[in-house]
């Protein structure tokens, strides 16, 4: 997809990667953008930053999501590219505990990373398909493919957003719905505070970075992109061998382990 005269939804667009694909989609010539956010006063000073509208948008309440969609498609007349971008991340209480999250920690986790993107595509995507077309971006993880010592909650809801993103990608490939799911390890971003340990390893990008590569692989109607390139690397180590996969990262916990003592 190439987003010029596309009109744009992105949820968590107040801050971080959302802000920066927001603007990195207006200089690419995107006819509208719509911000959605937790952060109204961030939403809005992006908006204006872009010449687009604001919502309050809190994307575990799926009556938010779809007031969302409703306001872009009422105002511009459809939604184009929705990006399901807001996430949230969580540590372990007890980094040595994979069951130390709480119940309503869990239900957290897979209400924002899951459910939210469930709630963007069943609103978006009816008037996706009469209108013939559209793209989903998901914004999910490196942890979505790989895993994330100290987060059992984030790996996991990442791992079934990718699960989900795949279905939708089948499901409706011959409706031209494209999905693209973006999986960066460490970004410069409020949320990298939730993870520990492993952040650096393979250095942390910016906003702007992540979002020039998102640009780059919609043009291509790629579906999995990967700001660190690595990360594919990885992915093939642990197909390859999982045993040996496992034991490398345990190895890695351990490591992270040490320094928190």
């Amino acid at each position: 997809m190439d987003v010029q005269d596309k009109v744009v939804v992105i949820t968590g667009g107040g801050s971080g990667i959302g802000k920066a694909m927001a603007e990195r989609f207006h200089r690419g010539g995107a006819r509208a953008v719509v911000i959605g956010d937790l952060n109204l006063e961030g939403a809005e000073a992006v908006a204006a930053s872009v010449g687009g509208v604001a919502l309050r948008t809190d994307v575990a309440v799926e009556a938010d999501v779809a007031r969302l969609v409703a306001l872009a498609e009422e105002r511009y007349g459809g939604v184009d590219l929705m990006c399901s971008n807001a996430g949230v991340s969580v540590r372990d209480p007890d980094f040595n505990n994979a069951t130390s999250a709480s119940n309503e920690t869990w239900t957290l986790g897979w209400n924002v990373n899951v459910m939210a993107h469930v709630y963007a595509a069943r609103a978006a995507l009816p008037g996706m398909i009469r209108r013939g077309g559209g793209h989903f971006l998901h914004t999910v993880s490196a942890a979505g493919l790989l895993s994330q010592p100290g987060s059992p909650v984030y790996a996991t809801t990442k791992h079934a957003a990718v699960g989900f993103a795949e279905a939708l990608a089948i499901t409706h490939h011959s409706q031209n719905i494209r999905v693209s799911i973006l999986c960066p390890q460490a970004v410069d971003t409020p949320l990298i505070r939730g993870a520990r340990g492993s952040q650096g390893v393979d250095g942390v990008l910016s906003p702007e970075a992540v979002a020039e590569c998102v640009v780059e692989a919609l043009a291509a109607d790629q579906f999995l992109i990967l700001p660190h390139p690595q990360v594919a690397t990885y992915m093939q180590r642990k197909a390859a061998d999982y045993d040996r996969w496992i034991g490398g990262m345990a190895r890695l916990r351990d490591k992270i382990a040490a320094t928190l003592d």
